[in-house]
């Protein structure tokens, strides 16, 4: 009997192993099958809209599930509490949620003219260049490229930071601020540059130009860069063939972006023209830019603490694009 019974209870045992390895090739079809599903952060008249005018967006191998927000920081908001996989962002503002500890990094980007960032003053403003800023009340985005640009303007222009008021107003209410009379001037990007310019008559008395790196992350959770990467990439080369695309057919993306976004089409072509924004890979050079920047910005207390800026990058997807 024992003789016996010890042969049935290997078959046994070997019959439950066959069951559970039969079960798991039944489901591994199904699981591979199983559709990707990229949830995208995104603003109006922004990635959703040059993917689909440049053709891009087309034949995805995975479904992009949109969310719209009004600005980039619920983006990175929504991307810290694992609600998105994939948005863009501000250099500065990605450094500054990467330091609060948000599990994300920039996995790619865009870099425009710095000239496109600058400080603006009415029409019949007495100032006229950086130098009469001192005891000027200057309105900006706080721990943004605004508040950074009125305080690398003023150290150009060796203005002590305190010899000047910083208001920290978002772009809506400093354009409304500005042209009130409330503040004195205001630091911004396109496309209110070009609004402003062109529709109110301010003037440019500042640029970026060798202070700010100008640069547009296109930033994935942590999650998504380890289970998803595949389309995450697939997105990223999308996204960088769109915004080659743009370059060539300014003014047919100025139109496509105004019937989206109700601005005047021929401000949003002035600031396409202005920006010139392309593509580009994270390389040593552009996270020394950004590193730069960084510690200047941590300097003028934007940031709390200094980063390590090659943390916050994931260099990988750049290095599989240009295979």
């Amino acid at each position: 009997m024992p003789i016996r019974s010890r042969p049935l209870r290997l078959t046994r045992r070997r019959a439950a192993g066959w069951l559970a390895a039969a079960l798991a090739l039944s489901a591994a079809p199904s699981l591979a099958a199983e559709p990707i599903v990229l949830r995208v952060g995104d603003q109006k008249g922004g990635n959703r809209s040059l993917l689909e005018i440049s053709g891009f967006g087309k034949d995805l191998p995975y479904t992009i599930a949109w969310s719209e927000f009004p600005a980039a920081a619920p983006i990175l908001e929504a991307l810290n509490a694992g609600a998105l996989d994939v948005g863009y962002t501000g250099d500065l503002s990605l450094l500054t949620a990467y330091a609060a500890g948000a599990p994300i990094k920039a996995i790619g980007g865009t870099k425009s003219d710095p000239r496109s960032q600058a400080i603006l003053v009415r029409q019949d403003s007495p100032i006229r260049s950086a130098a009469d800023l001192k005891g000027k009340r200057l309105a900006g985005t706080r721990g943004g490229w605004g508040q950074f640009l009125i305080d690398a303007t003023l150290e150009k222009a060796r203005i002590k930071l305190e010899d000047a008021t910083f208001a920290a107003l978002n772009p809506v209410d400093a354009k409304v601020a500005l042209v009130a009379g409330s503040v004195d001037a205001w630091a911004v990007w396109e496309p209110y540059v070009s609004f402003a310019t062109l529709k109110d008559k301010a003037r440019v008395i500042a640029d970026g130009e060798g202070l700010t790196p100008t640069i547009t992350f296109i930033v994935a959770s942590d999650s998504a860069i380890a289970g998803k990467r595949a389309a995450v990439q697939d997105l990223l080369e999308r996204l960088n063939k769109a915004r080659l695309w743009s370059l060539d057919h300014l003014p047919e993306y100025a139109k496509s972006t105004a019937a989206l976004t109700r601005l005047p089409e021929d401000v949003l072509l002035a600031a396409y023209s202005a920006q010139r924004t392309g593509p580009i890979g994270i390389d040593d050079g552009v996270v020394a830019e950004v590193q730069e920047a960084a510690d200047r910005a941590t300097r003028y207390g934007i940031l709390g603490k200094r980063l390590d800026v090659g943390q916050a990058v994931d260099r990988s997807f750049t290095a599989a694009a240009s295979n």
